[in-house]
């Protein structure tokens, strides 16, 4: 049996003007349980801070209230949020973190 087929040609317009992703703050929240040395150790493990670096955004967080540590596309700032909480829960502490959008 011989069959045909129409031969069809589909055209796809590549999308071209892709928005950038929404980018989002991670916010570490003060309190008085957790350590300052805590809160240094869990930026430069999580965030990649170098010890001066995390220091002076410790001090920060102590003395305002709160801190932006890192501005990050959701997935990543969600991400970071629950690394550092699990960190903190797993070593006594109850830090919180807050991740907000840019608006």
């Amino acid at each position: 049996m011989n069959q045909t087929y129409d031969d069809t040609v589909t055209k796809i317009k590549p999308k071209l003007d892709l928005a950038e992703p929404s980018l989002y703050r991670v916010i570490y929240l003060n309190d008085e349980q957790t350590s300052f040395e805590f809160v240094i150790e869990s930026l430069m493990a999580v965030f990649d801070y170098d010890e001066n670096g995390a220091t002076e955004i410790a001090k920060g967080i102590h003395e305002h209230g709160s801190a932006v540590v890192a501005v990050l596309t959701y997935e990543l700032a969600e991400q970071k949020g629950i690394e550092v909480t699990t960190l903190a829960r797993n070593n006594g502490f109850p830090l919180r973190v807050k991740v907000e959008p840019i608006v």
